[in-house]
């Protein structure tokens, strides 16, 4: 009877140590769960006296926070095994418990985990009596229990060239000039000297004067002012001469082909804060250098690459110890179907006109020339001399800063093969039907006193290939008017208009009106020929001509080196014959139409002329924009659709007369 109320007894005890008593693992899966959240303040609460009195909680609790916040900590993950029934019964007895954990976080270099012991001590009395952790700085990261500093540092990202399709350089990473002023070396007449350097580096003392007086400058550490191109080897030796100057070679973005692909290629800044509402602040610092527009900015993540970054311990006298690294991710190349050839001649074309062009390979649909004009030297926005360029560029009446590549325009009587091609389709054309048409002019009453005008009279009936031959605006709005509104926009549509482009550089999507609608009749004859409220990019018309290259199929534009040539974007425009019934029409425009000035009888070239009127008035003497879309009649290699801006009588023949020399030099 007596021993069995001693188990009973001895029951009732292990039954209430159990109820009330907290174990060691209980306490440890509480300081897990506050780690795991990252609640810092209630970890501090248990830790052990000992602890406490080595770590104050603003110590402890900011010291975690920084570091994590430093290192870019995420997906923490802190987990344990509880301990067994024997070793939770001993460390009860002894009232000291040690439980080994494993850490793993995210961080900017990549994942860390590492295993490490914990021990605990039982403290207080009676009924306070618990459980706290034995903590040291090797909960933070092993490494450093026994002192030590966190460090991270970083290695910069080669950027990825921009190529041509033969790997020519449009944008690479090449030797510029670095200049520096060491302030303690300039002497007694150091604002004077400034003077000479803001002059020659055609910069402002102010911007010097803030480098110099940076927080960070020492007197005899050199202060990095300004880069300027190797080409600037003149500036360079008159710098040179002014004491306190030094010049060292680094690594700088250099643009070969200068102006003639500057709106292509765009060019780079320093990093700025609104550039983080498009891109990840976390991949740049403070003075890193970011895409400002073209290609530069369209392509700048794929060209930036990833930074590498190395966390590591760093104690005195003792190898650092690497606790995680990121090797750092190159950029990558892009690689064009642009020929730098191509895109420099058609360039050069321009002289002193602004305009834009698009060269594509009509059977391909690759891209090979995209051009603005006028346009601006990259290298001199990044490194140039000049004073106040972008100022002097900004105030240029012909407007260089504006990309015209991604602009549209009035496409004007070049759109008339597109309009046939509809015609020919909704069956509102039959090729050999004549039209008779008196006059220069045409009208319906319901117009009131507005009219249509063409260029020259008919010899009888005019017919397709005669319309599109002599350029009759009359022939196409009559057409326009008779197939009506919806049948012309659904046609419109059917090439494009109204629709984003499949493709890799981002331009303007092409509109049949401010609208995208035709709702009225005089509307729907000026759209018929290019005119009225119709918009147009030159790459868009250039690809729209392809249909009549391709059996009636529109290409899609290929502008990556790496994209699958010959896609259809829109298939089945027109049929194979009606496609050649306008590819015949287009070689008699320059046989015997509007562009017989580009007629060669050695090289024979196929196109349509396009002029847009820019006047408002019929009295007014107007300028007028020029187009003129052109193949070699044989070779098909290669489409131009190019326009002149602002041509005036004497020079409307500017368009194609740049066109037929740029194709005769390409075919030399």
């Amino acid at each position: 009877m007596k021993k069995a109320g001693f188990l009973l007894f001895i029951l009732i005890f292990l039954v209430a140590c159990s109820d009330d008593q907290v174990t060691p693992n209980d306490r440890f899966d509480a300081f897990v769960s506050h780690w795991n959240e990252q609640n810092y303040d209630q970890m501090y609460e248990m830790f052990s006296t000992e602890s406490q009195s080595s770590y104050t909680k603003e110590e402890s609790v900011q010291r975690k926070e920084k570091i994590y916040e430093d290192l870019e900590v995420s997906e923490l993950q802190v987990s344990y095994e509880p301990l067994e029934e024997d070793v939770l019964e001993r460390a009860m007895e002894e009232g000291v418990a040690t439980i080994p954990f494993q850490v793993q976080m995210e961080s900017l270099a990549g994942t860390i985990s590492f295993d490490y012991d914990a021990t605990l001590h039982l403290e207080g009395e009676e009924e306070e009596e618990n459980w706290f952790v034995q903590w040291d700085s090797g909960f933070i990261f092993p490494e450093i229990k026994d002192g030590g500093e966190i460090r991270f540092s970083t290695s910069e990202p080669k950027r990825g060239e921009i190529l041509d399709r033969n790997q020519m350089p449009l944008a690479l990473n090449d030797e510029v000039y670095e200049v520096s002023i060491v302030p303690e070396k300039l002497g007694e007449n150091a604002d004077q000297s400034i003077e000479e350097i803001a002059e020659l580096l055609g910069t402002t003392v102010e911007s010097i004067d803030n480098k110099l007086n940076a927080s960070w400058v020492q007197p005899e550490w050199a202060v990095p002012i300004t880069r300027i191109s190797k080409d600037e080897e003149a500036v360079k030796n008159q710098l040179l001469e002014i004491d306190g100057i030094q010049i060292s070679t680094t690594t700088g973005r250099v643009y070969p082909a200068g102006e003639a692909a500057a709106h292509l290629t765009g060019y780079l800044r320093t990093v700025r804060a609104d550039d983080f509402e498009e891109f990840d602040e976390n991949n740049y610092a403070a003075d890193d250098m970011i895409g400002a527009r073209g290609l530069e900015r369209l392509f700048e993540e794929q060209l930036k690459g990833e930074r590498g970054v190395k966390i590591y311990v760093e104690k005195e006298g003792k190898d650092e110890v690497i606790l995680a690294e990121k090797e750092a991710k190159n950029g990558e190349n892009l690689v064009l179907s642009l020929d730098i050839n191509i895109q420099e001649k058609i360039y050069e074309s321009y002289g002193e006109d602004a305009g834009t062009a698009a060269a594509i390979h009509p059977q391909t649909g690759e891209t090979l020339a995209l051009v603005s004009s006028p346009s601006f030297d990259p290298n001199e926005v990044m490194y140039g001399t000049t004073d106040r360029y972008m100022e002097s560029l900004d105030q240029d009446e012909q407007l260089p800063l504006i990309n015209r590549i991604v602009s549209s325009f009035s496409p004007g009587s070049a759109i008339k093969p597109i309009t046939a091609a509809i015609g020919l389709d909704n069956g509102t054309i039959t090729p050999e039907e004549g039209i008779e048409i008196e006059g220069l002019q045409w009208g319906k009453e319901s117009w009131g006193d507005y009219q249509v005008t063409r260029v020259s009279t008919s010899n009888g009936p005019v017919d397709l290939e005669d319309a599109l031959v002599r350029s009759d605006n009359i022939y196409f709005a009559m057409k326009a008017v008779e197939m009506g509104a919806d049948a012309l926009r659904t046609g419109l549509e059917n090439f494009g208009f109204g629709e984003e482009m499949p493709y890799e550089y981002d331009v303007t999507t092409s509109s049949i009106s401010n609208s995208g609608t035709i709702d009225n009749e005089v509307l729907l004859a000026d759209t018929s020929y290019g005119q009225g409220q119709m918009q147009m990019t030159a790459i868009h018309l250039a690809t729209a001509y392809t249909t009549f290259l391709n059996e009636g199929n529109m290409l899609k534009p290929i502008f990556l080196a790496d994209e699958e040539t010959g896609q259809i974007w829109k298939e089945g425009l027109i049929t194979a014959e009606e496609a050649q019934i306008i590819q015949d029409a287009l070689r008699s425009v320059v046989t015997d139409g509007t562009a017989t000035n580009a007629n060669i009888d050695e090289f024979p070239i196929s196109g349509k002329t396009g002029t847009v009127e820019l006047k408002q008035t019929a009295d007014e003497d107007g300028a007028e924009n020029n187009w003129f879309v052109a193949y070699p009649t044989e070779a098909q290699d290669i489409l131009i659709a190019l326009m002149v801006e602002n041509s005036h009588e004497e020079d409307t023949q500017k368009a194609y007369e740049k066109v037929t020399d740029i194709l005769l030099d390409l075919n030399n």
